[in-house]
């Protein structure tokens, strides 16, 4: 049973409100995803303390770099399933996780981090690591 909206409403404008589009199902999942050009981002957002305290805030916190991907894209985990699933398919091999932080270049993942990269780390250290990645990869 999935999250009320209610609950996940406020975690989903931390994201939205600087510039990520949600994917609520696997059709916007699949036609976004895939033949994205550039590079995207896509956060699989949660209800989770890491997520709120760490995965968001360093989300925020790396958009501010230089550079950065040309796509922002979120699922929310515990909410939007059918649209979790099909972007976790897109991040294979890496187990489902949320939150999770996937980089894609032209459709394809480039970089990934997952959950047990996040918990335990600041905000400030998440910043650090996507923009390390964005430099790499935007």
């Amino acid at each position: 049973m999935p999250y009320p909206e209610y609950i996940c409403a406020p975690m989903r404008e931390e994201l939205t409100g600087v510039g990520f589009k949600e994917l609520k199902t696997a059709k916007e999942v699949s036609d976004s995803l895939p033949s994205a050009k550039g590079t995207s981002l896509v956060v699989v957002n949660s209800v989770c303390g890491c997520a709120a305290g760490a995965a968001r805030p360093g989300v925020q916190m790396a958009l501010h770099h230089t550079k950065k991907p040309s796509s922002l894209f979120t699922v929310f985990a515990g909410q939007d399933m059918e649209a979790t699933a099909e972007a976790r398919k897109l991040m294979l091999p890496f187990p489902p996780s949320s939150p999770s932080i996937g980089l894609f270049r032209d459709g394809k993942l480039v970089h990934f981090i997952e959950r047990h990269q996040i918990e335990g780390r600041s905000a400030e250290m998440i910043a650090e690591h996507l923009k390390a990645a964005f430099d790499q990869f935007c």
